[in-house]
């Protein structure tokens, strides 16, 4: 991902999330130099984007994002298989990320993927009325599943 990306990014962030992340975050994350790619087809350009931060032995998945279009068809499994391979280039040991309560779907992939519920973020997220908790995943890098 680069900046030139992120127009695209931002309509794909905004076909799939109620609270998507703005543009300012976007920006920082290029600038502080978390990892950031998208997933470009040329058929239809940028469908999807991941965004990971990696430090001290420990990844953090911050953003996983396929338009609804492309959807269930192995691409979110995809983009996250090939942040955690990247994550371990890194010398990362340990994955971790948070889901909404209510993205079952995504909870069922990570969980799918070897990740094991770790924790609670108590109103974490923003939603329509108030907050929502999010559920923190973990999974240990140094073994395969």
């Amino acid at each position: 991902m680069s900046g030139l990306d992120l127009k695209a990014v931002m309509e794909v962030e905004h076909s799939s999330y109620e609270f998507p992340w703005t543009l300012p975050i976007f920006r920082d994350c290029l600038r502080v130099g978390c990892y950031c790619f998208v997933y470009e087809t040329l058929e239809h350009g940028i469908i999807g984007h991941g965004i990971m931060s990696v430090a001290a032995g420990e990844c953090h998945l911050l953003n996983i994002c396929i338009h609804p279009e492309f959807q269930r068809q192995g691409l979110g499994e995809g983009m996250v298989l090939y942040l955690l391979d990247f994550a371990r280039k890194k010398k990362a040991r340990v994955a971790l990320l948070e889901v909404r309560i209510s993205n079952t779907a995504a909870y069922k992939l990570y969980i799918k993927l070897g990740f094991d519920e770790v924790g609670l973020r108590k109103s974490y997220y923003p939603a329509h009325h108030g907050r929502e908790d999010a559920i923190i995943l973990a999974r240990d890098l140094t073994i395969s599943t």
